[in-house]
């Protein structure tokens, strides 16, 4: 890096594009309350080679001071209390702008009834997902107590707008939504006809240096649109849910495949590992990771099979700049 003056090396470091893993599991966490899977098994006794895992949350910032939280998992008050940048800084108040969500599962969205305390907040999301989140959910009510508790901000696929939080001060960031290859959220399904804004993906770029993150914790496939965010990215998070398609299967736990739940095996024939094999962005992450997935292990072929394809395993507490 040099030797900047410190007064330079200040300027620098205030657009440099922050971001910070706060969960990295996918929905149920790791462990699994109710799991007794080989990797569950052996994180509660403590086995060498695996880290427990909160559900996925990632918090980016353009300056270190304001926050914006890529979606709302159950565990958010623990999360926030496990990062102190996200911390109050005096009476009432809060360094988070606003949160983003990526789609209506559960595991995304019931945070948000968490961050209720007479404290206004501000959500990003699809026409879809709102939708899916407000009608006929009483629970919403909790996020009503005052006017103006709840800013909605809509994101239209395709279309880039400056993230802002509650008094729509810049924070340097500028947001694309992206749609993805999904299916609705468990409580949802049956109700409607399917949307393509049911998922979605983001790019977040950093207005003054040019820095991009692509964030895609949940794809059911790699679309020429995914592809295009991702090859231009610096940095990249996706789907790393299951290693393969039989998972849940092979380890008796469940009837579904991965497509059925909509999301890419990393590591089988046609998987993620081998079709982003080209990327070159200098981080390159999966994030929302199943707690039946070998690649939590890391002393396991997977993950050595994916650290030599020059990714990385996400985990609560990662933290690095573009």
């Amino acid at each position: 890096m040099g030797h900047r003056p410190a007064r330079e090396l200040r300027a620098w470091q205030t657009y440099i594009m922050h971001v910070r893993v706060l969960g990295a599991a996918a929905g149920g966490g790791f462990p699994q309350w109710n799991c007794g899977c080989p990797n569950c098994r052996g994180v509660r006794a403590g086995a060498a080679g695996l880290q427990a895992r909160t559900q996925e949350c990632v918090a980016v910032s353009a300056d270190s001071d304001h926050w914006f939280l890529l979606n709302a998992s159950p565990e958010i008050r623990s999360q926030i209390e496990s990062f102190p940048r996200l911390h109050p800084r005096q009476a009432r108040h809060s360094p988070i702008r606003a949160v983003i969500l990526t789609n209506g599962d559960m595991d995304h969205v019931l945070g948000l009834l968490s961050l209720r305390e007479s404290y206004p907040v501000v959500i990003y999301a699809t026409d879809c997902v709102r939708r899916g989140f407000v009608s006929d959910n009483v629970l919403y009510r909790t996020l009503e107590r005052f006017p103006g508790q709840v800013s909605w901000r809509r994101l239209i696929p395709g279309q880039e707008l400056d993230l802002m939080g509650v008094e729509c001060e810049p924070s340097g960031l500028a947001i694309t939504s992206v749609p993805v290859p999904g299916k609705p959220p468990v409580h949802l399904m049956g109700t409607g006809a399917a949307d393509p804004e049911e998922s979605i993906g983001l790019v977040i770029r950093d207005r003054r240096t040019g820095g991009s993150l692509a964030y895609f914790a949940a794809a059911g496939d790699i679309t020429e649109a995914i592809r295009h965010a991702c090859w231009s990215a610096n940095a990249v998070f996706f789907d790393g849910t299951f290693w393969s398609g039989d998972e849940l299967i092979r380890l008796g736990l469940g009837t579904q495949r991965a497509a059925d739940m909509a999301h890419l095996p990393v590591g089988e024939s046609g998987g993620s590992l081998e079709r982003l094999r080209d990327l070159s962005a200098a981080r390159r992450v999966y994030i929302h990771i199943n707690n039946t997935n070998p690649m939590l292990r890391a002393d396991s072929p997977e993950r050595a099979a994916v650290e030599a394809r020059g990714w990385e395993v996400a985990y609560d507490g990662m933290e690095f700049t573009l």
